[in-house]
């Protein structure tokens, strides 16, 4: 009897909550809880709602974590959602020089939100810069990891042969060239870095967040962990991912062209799930919002206890 009524109170807060946002009066910025996590004195900041098994989800360039509201919104009944701003964004510490965004560091800083959290395991959910954090951390840590869900960001082998092979992929990240270069930075702005933002009511906490945020650091990722033209060709061996895996990508992506996709079931040991979605482009979280949350929970819900 107990169990049925708290069944009944979830499903009508869901109900309430579903209704509220849908009317405009529970934007999710409103609703989370600022926490912060540490790793070797550089503290994170991320924001939770919901509650249930954890799910940390991790943004690219350029963003924060409020590019994951509409997924927030819709797991946060069953999940409990911790997202994260990127060290160099935001609310986290913007430690100065190259060598303090090496993959490594940053691999780190997300198994710091995790254990903050009271977890020995996550989901992991990553988009770009952060889908590049997610595929690392499930290699190098595995036992961190339960399933993981990556958004526009193809698994490192992959990207390394388009590099090295492809033309088109190479033109397409000419950007990360230039970024490269040492005062990469001075060209950026707030409102230039939020010109993406194709939601209106949400361009000005872009325009905020990247105010608060780092610019040298932003690109310091760039600099840090993209391979150079040659270093592209060289074999890395990769050890395979141990937990499921989620993939969306949006195929009107301008700067990562699908073909990298090709390959990724031999770098993955478990199932596999590509979902690649006409129309939409690198931001697929936001640009198909509605079909990313309805997948990401109907994949969960078959996964994940």
């Amino acid at each position: 009897m107990n169990e049925d009524r708290h069944a009944h109170r979830k499903h009508f807060a869901a109900l309430a909550l579903a209704l509220a946002c849908a009317h405009g009066h529970a934007d999710v910025m409103d609703r989370v809880e600022h926490r912060y996590a540490e790793n070797e004195g550089v503290r994170i900041h991320y924001v939770v709602a919901g509650t249930g098994p954890l799910v940390v989800m991790v943004h690219g360039f350029p963003d924060f974590w409020y590019s994951w509201r509409e997924q927030i919104t819709a797991l946060e009944s069953t999940y409990r959602l911790a997202a994260v701003d990127l060290r160099g964004y935001n609310g986290s510490d913007k430690p100065k020089g190259v060598d303090n965004y090496a993959m490594p560091l940053l691999v780190a800083d997300i198994a710091a939100v995790i254990a903050a959290e009271g977890e020995e395991s996550a989901v992991v959910a990553g988009h770009d810069w952060g889908g590049a954090i997610a595929w690392s951390l499930a290699m190098s840590r595995p036992e961190l990891v339960s399933a993981l869900v990556i958004l526009n960001l193809p698994h490192p082998a992959g990207l390394r042969r388009e590099l090295a092979t492809n033309p088109d992929q190479q033109q397409s990240s000419a950007y990360a060239y230039t970024f490269q270069k040492p005062d990469a930075h001075h060209a950026l702005t707030a409102e230039g870095l939020a010109g993406w933002v194709t939601d209106e009511s949400a361009r000005a906490r872009y325009v905020e967040a990247f105010e608060a945020s780092d610019f040298e650091s932003m690109l310091n990722y760039y600099k840090a962990n993209f391979p150079s033209t040659s270093g592209a060709a060289e074999t890395v061996a990769f050890p395979k991912v141990q937990c499921s895996v989620l993939m969306f990508h949006g195929l009107d992506d301008q700067a990562l062209l699908p073909g990298a996709l090709n390959g990724t079931w031999d770098w993955v040991e478990r199932d596999l799930t590509l979902v690649t979605i006409p129309g939409a482009g690198h931001f697929v979280q936001q640009d198909a919002s509605e079909i990313v949350s309805e997948t990401m929970r109907d994949w969960l819900g078959r996964r994940v206890r």
